[in-house]
């Protein structure tokens, strides 16, 4: 068992054991003399000491031995209720050798104590009496009680601990499934791509003429595929590597929208701070992803790029000049769907949507603890 602090459970067992134990103590209608009041409180402290029985079960094994054998000795015929229920919490801690040598002592020891309060009595007397106080039943049955809870609760973290095992196999399998499917269905038209691309840059330099803009846009966005394809597969391969892009490499997304004719702005308000990885990447996933999609289908002349910085959050807004209107508003596709999840995921907020003077406008406003 865990050392947690004492529960409101603990407590209710203790006080109502010092409860049973008084109340024994005090149906022998004894005179009330200086000597009796130690054995009540013998009573009362063996009882709430039961409180700490997770934290310290030895400890609590061994207050309540003595108190038992103290208030035996004084001349209280008490049953040793609070004794029973610490070796049962001993054996429930695993401390198996402790509560056996305890309850030996205990036996052992007990009638002698009674024999300091009845000089009456003879030896066997005494153990008879003894034998009484604390039944080895119920002294076995404490134990057996006990060994068999920590059983079940040992079962229960094995069973927690292998479907935990099992969920993060599956997930590990799952994530190599998607890498080896990425890989056989992306890395080799990409990998076409980016030779072509270099292939044809190179020819055309070879014969002294300018390479086009285009061309050397698709040249660099095969590149930057080809990375980011790459950091994805070890990501999956491995969950501890991520892919790196973040806010750092947002003025490069920028300057490559440049490169295909676009007049692309990036502004930047407010001071800079730490922020999540996670935030970090998906602000450059948004921007990337608003960015590619007024390449292809915007039909966008410029495209402005904005981040606030606020205090508590950190607000995104790509905007056009494309055929985009209140009236003409373009179907949204995966992309703006993956954009909304991950937005969502991090408890943000997402607008895509036309504008009202023209072009489409994407705002998204994620919520930001600083690291």
């Amino acid at each position: 068992m865990s050392r947690a602090p004492i529960r409101i459970g603990d407590w209710a067992v203790a006080v109502g054991a010092a409860a049973i134990l008084l109340g024994a103590g005090l149906s022998g209608q004894r005179s009330p003399t200086s000597l009796d009041m130690l054995g009540y409180a013998l009573l009362i402290v063996g009882g709430l000491g039961l409180a700490a029985h997770r934290w310290v079960p030895v400890t609590v094994l061994t207050v309540s031995g003595l108190c038992v054998l103290g208030y035996q000795a004084i001349g209280f015929d008490v049953a040793a209720i609070a004794f029973l229920i610490a070796v049962y919490a001993t054996v429930r801690a695993g401390h198996h050798l402790i509560a056996v040598a305890g309850s030996l002592l205990m036996v052992v020891t007990l009638p002698f104590a009674m024999l300091l309060a009845h000089h009456d009595w003879s030896v066997g007397e005494a153990f008879t009496q003894a034998r009484d106080a604390l039944q080895l039943a119920w002294l076995i049955a404490a134990g057996a009680a006990g060994e068999a809870l920590r059983q079940a609760e040992r079962r229960a973290d094995e069973a927690e601990r292998t479907r935990e095992e099992t969920a993060r196999r599956r997930a590990d399998e799952e994530r190599l499934h998607i890498a080896r499917e990425l890989h056989d269905s992306l890395t080799h038209q990409i990998s076409v791509i980016k030779v072509q691309s270099e292939a044809a840059v190179h020819v055309a330099l070879k014969r002294g003429e300018a390479a086009p803009e285009a061309l050397l846009a698709i040249r660099e966005a095969g590149r930057e595929a080809a990375r980011e394809l790459r950091a994805t597969l070890e990501a999956l391969r491995d969950d501890s590597t991520a892919p790196r892009q973040g806010l750092d490499h947002v003025p490069d997304l920028v300057e490559r929208a440049r490169t295909t004719g676009l007049d692309a702005t990036l502004t930047i308000e407010g001071p800079r701070v730490d922020m999540p990885a996670a935030v970090d990447r998906t602000v450059y996933r948004i921007i990337q992803e608003s960015l590619t999609n007024i390449s292809r289908h915007a039909a966008a002349t410029r495209a402005s790029v904005r981040i606030y910085y606020r205090p508590d959050a950190l607000i995104i807004r790509v905007d056009d000049d494309g055929k985009a209107g209140p009236h003409n508003s373009p179907v949204h596709g995966v992309g703006l769907l993956g954009m909304r999840e991950r937005v969502n995921a991090l408890g943000g907020q997402l607008r895509a949507a036309p504008r009202s003077d023209g072009g489409f406008s994407v705002q998204a406003e994620l919520p930001v603890e600083p690291t």
